[in-house]
């Protein structure tokens, strides 16, 4: 379905744009029909660079982003089955407009053929699958319904449109934790119907949630991915280990964790690419900088 091929990100900078940085560096990887892949990473990794230019928002330097075979293109088809939800909900709603008024734009931009009852009747099933009482949150403006109603209505759009991935870019990060659970819960019911999610987020508990597949990214390239169980019970990159030790534990006390240097991978002298360590597991050398194959 998507598919990611040595996708390279740069942006121009400084002074009448006379120096570049280079926020995405080679990313490969896939997302299938009824499969969740979480992007993980610190802030500043380029996960949401990468989400952008997915949803066609920000144009790929050099390599090349498929759907379904053709290449991403921002549009009005592109858009009918492919859908983004970003971390802060109250900014992807006009204040003025009421909830009613998303589902309406839906309706004539996609739908202006359906008869109004039977719009009424999609828009009714759509809020009830994502838990949300229509009577409660119709003719409601965004500033009075919560961060979760919210992102719940924008997953509710998506639906309408019967879409085929969604791009979810930190959309639990400003919920409460039992909020965050229940839309964590409604992704997972989503995929089992189908819908491919790829889950953008630094936080490790959540990513491995209900992620079959694990994309580690540092500083712009994939150090290591791939099943979520193996990425986590063994994880193979520095990086990905010192993720792994910041999670604080509520059973003992938690320390800054210690950098860890060892790589394997290097020192066998890679490439500077990825190394298959196991089925599917892929890790990358941890001096990309200096490992060269002799």
């Amino acid at each position: 379905m998507l598919k990611l091929r040595d996708v390279t990100k740069e942006f121009r900078v400084g002074a009448f744009g006379g120096r570049s940085v280079r926020a995405v560096k080679g990313v490969n990887f896939e997302v299938a029909p009824g499969e969740v892949v979480s992007l993980i990473g610190e802030s500043g990794s380029g996960k949401s660079t990468l989400g952008r230019m997915i949803l066609g928002l920000n144009p790929v330097t050099s390599g090349s982003i498929t759907f379904d075979d053709l290449p991403v293109r921002a549009g009005k088809e592109y858009y009918r089955r492919v859908q983004g939800i970003f971390q802060d909900p109250f900014s992807s709603f006009n204040p003025v407009f009421k909830a009613d008024r998303v589902f309406g734009m839906i309706k004539e931009t996609y739908h202006p053929a359906v008869p109004a009852a039977e719009w009424a009747g999609r828009v009714d099933s759509a809020l009830r699958d994502v838990r949300l009482n229509p009577d409660q949150v119709l003719g409601k403006y965004p500033h009075q319904l919560s961060g979760g109603q919210l992102q719940r209505l924008l997953i509710a759009r998506a639906l309408l449109l019967d879409i085929k991935l969604l791009v979810a870019d930190e959309i639990t990060s400003m919920l409460d934790a039992s909020t965050r659970i229940d839309v964590l819960n409604l992704l997972a019911e989503l995929k089992a119907r189908g819908l491919g999610v790829l889950y953008i987020t630094h936080d490790l508990s959540l990513g491995s949630y209900l992620a079959e597949r694990t994309v580690v990214l540092r500083r712009g390239s994939v150090v290591e991915m791939g099943p979520t169980e193996r990425v986590f019970g063994d994880p193979l990159h520095p990086y990905t280990r010192e993720l792994l030790s910041a999670v604080p534990r509520l059973h003992e006390a938690w320390d800054d964790p210690t950098p860890v240097d060892d790589c394997p991978y290097h020192r066998e002298g890679g490439s500077g690419g990825l190394f298959e360590a196991g089925p599917g597991h892929l890790v990358a050398c941890a001096e990309l900088e200096t490992c060269v194959r002799p």
